[in-house]
């Protein structure tokens, strides 16, 4: 990592991710469900997507292999996302998102097995203790709701193994493609799937169509759009068995906030995941 500005897109995405799980809740409690919440985010992929092109002066790339390598991020990721809302659906959140959320581990591996990436001593102390601190900021306490059955834990392990690789693929397609072009059939894929977030979505308790619904989630979910383009920069100058990690510890913000704003006194376990988190991102960020 021979440039710093990893480090700056790395923590842009962080707080922008912070940030929007501190607020995404909002618009679902107000009867706006996320499976058109992943709608919104996926439009609002779209102006991300045409300022990035204009960097480049719209000189997108077109050829197969980028065309596959664009769309092979863009399907992971916007797919495990729906994969992810069935798996909340049948099985119980506080086993779904911590079993979720250590998909950085799966792209540590194979970032340093087939891209051949290294760092130093101080770096994968901070790696290591990132992968705890991961698991206990997605801490959930358990609900009273039962899991149906075990077709949850497949689709959850799904979702993590296509995160997981998904980072992977992005730092390699970073290697031969621009960061722009990535993103470009990142927002594609995302707008593509729409249909299938709005056939997954449960008309029947009604959908609240004013301004906490739709239009605060576009506010909101622009953040999370935001924050994938940075990751994009990021992976572009930095090392993915870094920057993944790191920016997989933006629910640390999300608790800090939420404890500012919404006096939420978080559990023993969040606590020492956002102790263990803020040694890890010192650490990785050497």
């Amino acid at each position: 990592m021979t440039s710093r500005l990893w480090l700056l897109y790395a923590i842009i995405t962080t707080v922008f991710w912070g940030v929007w799980g501190a607020f995404i809740e909002i618009p679902e409690k107000a009867g706006f469900p996320a499976t058109l919440g992943y709608s919104v985010w996926a439009l609002t992929m779209i102006p991300c997507a045409l300022v990035a092109l204009k960097i480049i002066g719209f000189k997108l790339e077109y050829d197969a292999r980028a065309v596959f390598l664009g769309s092979a991020v863009g399907f992971l990721g916007a797919g495990g996302q729906l994969i992810l809302f069935e798996a909340l659906r049948t099985g119980p959140a506080y086993l779904v998102f911590p079993i979720v959320s250590m998909y950085p581990v799966l792209t540590v591996i194979l970032s340093a097995t087939l891209l051949h990436e290294r760092t130093g001593r101080r770096s994968w102390t901070g790696i290591i203790l990132a992968f705890p601190a991961i698991a206990l900021l997605s801490y959930q306490p358990p609900g009273s709701s039962a899991a149906h059955g075990y077709g949850w834990l497949i689709l959850t392990f799904g979702v993590a193994v296509a995160w997981g690789v998904q980072a992977y693929v992005m730092r390699f397609a970073n290697r031969t493609m621009k960061a722009e072009s990535i993103f470009f059939y990142m927002m594609a894929t995302a707008v593509v799937l729409i249909p299938f977030a709005v056939a997954m979505t449960d008309f029947s308790n009604g959908v609240n169509w004013g301004f906490k619904g739709p239009y605060l989630a576009a506010l909101i979910q622009v953040l999370n759009a935001i924050g994938a383009l940075t990751l994009v920069y990021a992976l572009r100058y930095g090392k993915a068995i870094v920057v993944v990690p790191m920016t997989a510890l933006a629910p640390m913000l999300t608790v800090i906030i939420s404890l500012i704003l919404y006096q939420v006194i978080p559990h023993p376990f969040v606590v020492t995941g956002l102790v263990l988190a803020a040694i890890a991102m010192l650490l990785m960020a050497e």
